[in-house]
């Protein structure tokens, strides 16, 4: 059987040495600065995500618009959460989260698209959201061991991403009269 066992001595004094690294001890083994840079990408996408779903529930318009803008409020919402905890961990790392207006759309993984028809708006929420749960999906395998922390974060925000996408599929379903496939 595997024990855990820890020169509890040696950690407590590696533990005192480097105190103004905060979460970042001996035993992070990922780039500190690439996951920085990758997580200011990641709050950049939140950001964008949260601006598209919100403009996306100011605009919608017809038969069906107030379930499908509640749906948008909602996971605008969410994503503002999501943009939270990456910025928390930003500053966790002792990163700067780039919340800045300039190049925002460059650091995003999605696009911010305005459109005119609310099957429109969900087929535009829905490409971001798969173009989110492939880089989300690309960053913890990239992760993977090196900062268990990070990781977790970002599969929990994939699980909910993977939970709006679903959302918007049914929603073409129901409202677009189409299958997620389009047909």
């Amino acid at each position: 059987m595997n024990t855990f066992k820890a020169d509890i001595e040696e950690i407590r004094r590696r533990a005192r040495e480097k105190m103004e690294d905060g979460a970042v001890t001996a035993f992070y083994k990922a780039d500190k600065d690439k996951v920085i840079e990758v997580l200011n990408e990641v709050l950049a996408t939140e950001l964008v995500c949260t601006l598209r779903y919100r403009n996306h529930y100011y605009n919608a318009k017809g038969i069906h618009s107030e379930a499908v803008a509640a749906e948008f409020l909602e996971h605008a919402k969410e994503e503002q959460q999501h943009a939270d905890l990456v910025a928390d961990r930003i500053a966790e790392l002792g990163g700067d989260p780039n919340f800045s207006p300039e190049g925002l759309s460059t650091r995003s993984h999605a696009e911010y698209k305005e459109c005119d028809t609310l099957e429109d708006m969900i087929r535009e929420d829905l490409v971001a959201e798969r173009i989110a749960i492939s880089t989300y999906g690309e960053i913890v395998r990239w992760l993977a061991n090196d900062d268990p922390t990070t990781r977790r974060m970002i599969e929990e925000i994939l699980a909910k991403e993977e939970e709006h996408a679903d959302d918007l599929a049914n929603l073409l379903v129901r409202f677009g009269g189409h299958d997620a496939n389009g047909h």
